[in-house]
């Protein structure tokens, strides 16, 4: 089946040299972005209710962008006053990039994994003397949390926003060639949106194991993984699969 449509379940890059803009070009594919879910914050009274003082906390630890956008809000809407003196831990590079919306990047302590939680947990070991808050969602993957009791450390975990299913029914009628999820929240959406969702011709690609299970957990056939040696990101297997059957 030659592929002429995609739809990725996540909000369209914005970056100009986005991955997808090569693949659509390259092999006149037309892909849509539409998020499967969508971010809810959590007002700062139920924060509070969480037992959550942001002033007991000498360090973030902070997994995403989203983590980054909230732990600010709450932090405006308690009218808490970051001190210079807080430490930021940051995943990723995207993440410690991101943070220089909110905060002077050389002014502050920021520390930077490469891109796994298991990186910065490694660098959170030099550092467990450290109050430690962790500004989640509602749903956060069972080892975080116990990676991070494992170290004894002070910590806590503050749900500082929520995943929310999007609604596609615009999507009822419309056919694409191929799903591409990103998470299980992802496969989550499809089910209630439509709980009679039957794959047909469709194929479905999936980036991640935890994603790979909750597919499977519903019946989908999986037709392109992502990441693997051979193909490290979604793009490329994408690309991959798209050559194989043009």
């Amino acid at each position: 089946m030659k592929v002429k449509t995609i739809l990725i379940s996540q909000p369209e890059p914005k970056a100009d040299n986005s991955p997808y803009t090569e693949l659509i070009e390259k092999h006149n594919v037309k892909i849509d972005f539409i998020p499967f879910i969508h971010v809810d914050g959590v007002e700062s009274r139920e924060v509070r209710q969480q037992k959550i003082d942001l002033t007991q906390f000498t360090s973030i630890i902070l997994t995403s962008r989203n983590a980054v956008d909230h732990f600010f809000r709450i932090a405006e809407e308690m009218r808490y006053p970051i001190p210079n003196t807080l430490k930021y831990f940051c995943q990723s590079e995207a993440v410690a990039f991101y943070l220089q919306k909110y905060v002077v990047y050389r002014k502050r302590k920021i520390y930077v994994a490469r891109r796994t939680f298991h990186d910065l947990v490694e660098i959170i070991k030099k550092h467990e003397t450290e109050k430690f808050l962790l500004p989640s969602s509602d749903v956060l993957k069972p080892s975080i949390s116990k990676t991070l009791d494992s170290l004894k450390i002070n910590w806590k975990r503050g749900i500082f926003y929520k995943t929310v299913v999007s609604d596609l029914s615009h999507l009822e009628d419309v056919f694409y060639d191929i799903l591409v999820f990103f998470s299980p929240s992802g496969i989550k959406s499809l089910y209630e949106n439509f709980p009679k969702y039957e794959q047909k011709n469709t194929k479905i690609a999936v980036f991640g194991n935890s994603t790979l299970s909750a597919a499977k957990e519903h019946g989908l056939n999986i037709n392109i993984k992502a990441p693997t040696p051979q193909t490290p990101s979604m793009t490329k297997a994408l690309e991959d699969y798209i050559k194989k059957n043009s």
